[in-house]
């Protein structure tokens, strides 16, 4: 069912491939238009950039800078108030554009400063402006929106968007979660800056991304402003509210650390959270400077959400995380966050980097060695079970066969094993370099696959990595052992 919808604004607010239209979408999205009596004069925006495994996530025909998200939330009441404006540069000429966004009532849509007309159909959000926007113009687009935001049930079974709590919620978005609490291109080729202004009630805590620019209390009502610089991809944006110890501290460097844990979780998560700036040093060892210009965690008490997730610049942990649940999520900051993947079948930069780093921690702790944990999954005895330890080849990891299995042990931990036999081949001053120039040359960008097996080609030139590439990366199967 499409909804058409027409507001009038009287003042104007300040303010993560391969863009593509599909042909399905689009004629309805013309359709709808029409229908609501706009008229089509120019191109629209796609209504998906036909990622392999979620095809309708994000939007084709411009590229959002900054996020500016003004929210109000009562929990007793699950209703959530927003104004959203994003600064964006177009891409293509352009006489409409989606936005994602699913649930939750849009009240009004005004594209610089002026009213804009707009309908619903799904999860897209499709807004045609007064006047068509040129190729590269910079533009805002502001939405306002109200209602109760929804949890989503990934391909997977897991749980994501707006988790309820105890006292308050936890908004998680990968890989789609984050279109539930605020509009915008929601893929992770599509990165931009953040400045989050949320009000709750007095007593409660709200707890983002990046640095607290201020906290103030007026009438019942604290608001709380956190401010990301970096850019972000919409699946690391996070919100916690509710009622958290709030402990403030810096590292030897200087680097500001803000970790909210919930008070039931307190005592558990002491001992690892104080080892924060002891991870950092050593990440930063390994994987060159910290992306980030803020650190920290958030530890709530929901357990049934399963996951740990590594919200950008502040790690969330349903409840007390021990030391491997640690250094994974923040050797994601590196590899995920700061070098975030251009697709979702990209998920093995994530997870193999991530999961190898939790080996390279134990190697450099006392633990085994890399290469006996590699030894371990090959010959089938790291696990308890034989089904277990069979899992692991069921499918390459840099091909999951659908968006229900981009989380699952081969894209984890064969994809750890891919970058175990680059090692092998390179020696280990060879991969230090890799590791910390990977980290370096995709800063705050996009890469996929193929961008990684390039740059390793180019960092050992006179390394034959065609069959680790084929047997390791994209072979199906159990590869043979050279």
């Amino acid at each position: 069912m499409v909804s058409c919808g027409r507001r009038i604004a009287s003042v104007a607010r300040p303010a993560r491939l391969l863009p593509a239209l599909t042909a399905v979408p689009l004629t309805l999205t013309l359709a709808a238009l029409t229908a609501c009596g706009a008229g089509v004069h120019g191109v629209p925006g796609g209504s998906g950039v036909r990622d392999p495994y979620f095809p309708k996530a994000g939007n084709g025909g411009y590229d959002v800078s900054h996020y500016g998200l003004r929210l109000a939330y009562t929990p007793d009441a699950h209703h959530l108030t927003g104004t959203a404006t994003l600064t964006a540069r177009a891409t293509k000429g352009l006489s409409a554009f989606n936005l994602d966004l699913r649930g939750l009532k849009v009240e009004a849509v005004t594209v610089g400063g002026v009213a804009a007309r707009w309908n619903r159909a799904g999860q897209e959000l499709t807004v045609r402006p007064r006047d068509d926007i040129r190729q590269g113009e910079r533009f805002r687009v502001t939405v306002r929106y109200s209602g109760a935001p929804e949890t989503v049930t990934d391909p997977d079974g897991s749980e994501e968007g707006w988790l309820r709590t105890t006292d308050g919620v936890l908004a998680l978005g990968e890989p789609t979660g984050s279109m539930t609490w605020f509009p915008g291109n929601h893929h992770p080729s599509d990165k931009a800056a953040y400045d989050l202004t949320v009000t709750v009630p007095r007593g409660l805590q709200a707890v983002s991304n990046g640095e607290l620019r201020s906290e103030t209390t007026a009438n019942g009502r604290t608001t709380f402003r956190w401010h990301t610089a970096e850019p972000m991809a919409s699946y690391l944006a996070t919100l916690a509210i509710g009622d958290f110890d709030i402990s403030r501290s810096r590292t030897g460097d200087g680097l500001p650390l803000y970790t909210a844990v919930d008070p039931a979780e307190t005592e558990a998560s002491r001992p690892v959270l104080g080892r924060i700036p002891e991870v950092l040093r050593w990440a930063e060892r390994r994987f060159g400077p910290y992306p980030f210009s803020a650190g920290g965690a958030i530890v709530d008490r929901a357990p049934e959400v399963g996951y740990a997730l590594e919200t950008q610049s502040r790690p969330v942990f349903p409840d007390a995380p021990d030391m491997t649940f640690l250094v994974h999520e923040f050797a994601h900051q590196w590899y995920g966050d700061s070098v975030t993947p251009r697709s979702w079948r990209d998920m093995w930069l994530n997870e193999g980097f991530a999961t190898y780093a939790e080996w390279l921690w134990e190697e450099d702790h006392g633990g085994e060695s890399t290469q006996e944990t590699f030894d371990a999954l090959y010959s089938g005895d790291y696990f308890d079970t034989e089904e277990d330890g069979e899992a692991i080849w069921e499918f390459p990891p840099a091909e999951p066969p659908d968006a229900a299995r981009i989380s699952e042990p081969p894209v984890y931990l064969r994809g750890a094993m891919v970058l175990q036999q680059v090692r092998q081949a390179v020696g280990d001053d060879g991969f230090w370099r890799i590791l910390r120039g990977w980290a370096a040359e995709y800063r705050h960008g996009n890469a996929g696959t193929d961008d990684f097996t390039r740059f390793v080609e180019k960092q050992a030139p006179g390394v034959d990595f065609d069959g680790i590439w084929e047997d390791w990366l994209y072979g199906e199967g159990k590869p043979e052992r050279g």
